[in-house]
């Protein structure tokens, strides 16, 4: 099945590049990380992905929306998610949604830094285990480096604080979590990339007693993508992957669908 949904994914992309008329290189459209450049003046970006885990049975939808403000230094984003745990509550529903900033610190040469920081909304329901209960705070800072006209790599290191996480039955305490990865792109063509990312967290998880345990995981995703190009600016990315589970981690693996939109907004 998974082999079927690659096959129509990669038809799509190919039916689609039929059409295009401009060449661009993709950008902004990694999967498990944050690639460091901010959406240009006058362009507006809508990002889905969809990630299934085997075993479980889980998975995870969510929705992106990037704007610049009014130019690349400054973006204004959100996320916002749906989720089906099979544990504890075998039920799918709204999770935290994330409002975002971030600032174009570097884009100079082969180069890119952009700090993100982010404010946690409670809107996912704790006792379905969909959120957390609390307000939050996260920061994330994605690199960039073009190591050559075929090869980037992309570097992410975070945190992220919840003052009154809740666990399901309603217990809660202050937790904290960490963030990080890296990644390797190749640029088989300015619309074809073949993708290795790696990505791990370790993070806080509250206990029905008020007590907090450690909690960590490690996967890395081997994927592609591919892009559509338009005379009107519009630029479709598809991508598919496979996360599969390293460490702690191990055993666990699934399958991941991107797509994403972006085109000019205004006159």
């Amino acid at each position: 099945m998974w082999i079927q949904g690659f096959a129509g994914a990669l038809a799509l992309a190919l039916a689609l590049d039929g059409f295009a008329e401009e060449s661009k290189k993709i950008q902004d459209n990694s999967f498990l990380l944050e690639e460091a450049y901010n959406q240009e003046a006058g362009v507006v970006q809508h990002i889905q992905s969809f990630m299934y885990m085997r075993k479980s049975k889980d998975w995870a939808y969510s929705f992106t929306q990037e704007w610049p403000v009014p130019d690349e230094t400054h973006q204004l984003s959100y996320t916002v998610p749906m989720v089906r745990l099979t544990d504890p509550s075998n039920a799918s529903g709204i999770g935290d949604i994330v409002l975002n900033y971030r600032y174009q610190a570097i884009l100079k040469d082969r180069v890119a830094l952009a700090p993100r920081f982010s404010f946690i909304l409670p809107s996912g329901d704790y006792r379905k285990g969909h959120g957390t209960g609390s307000f939050g705070i996260q920061t994330n800072i994605p690199l960039s480096v073009e190591l050559s006209d075929k090869f980037v790599t992309h570097w992410n290191i975070g945190a992220t604080y919840l003052p009154n996480s809740k666990e399901p039955g309603g217990a809660k305490a202050g937790t904290q979590g960490y963030n990080y990865g890296a990644s390797l792109i190749h640029l088989s063509t300015e619309g074809f990339n073949l993708m290795l990312e790696a990505a791990g967290t370790t993070s806080d998880v509250v206990q029905a007693d008020g007590s907090k345990i450690r909690e960590r995981t490690f996967f890395i995703n081997p994927g592609v993508r591919f892009a559509s190009n338009y005379s009107s600016g519009l630029q479709i990315v598809p991508g598919i992957s496979i996360p599969i589970g390293v460490g702690r981690s191990a055993g666990k693996y699934g399958l991941l669908f991107y797509l994403s939109f972006e085109h000019p907004f205004g006159k």
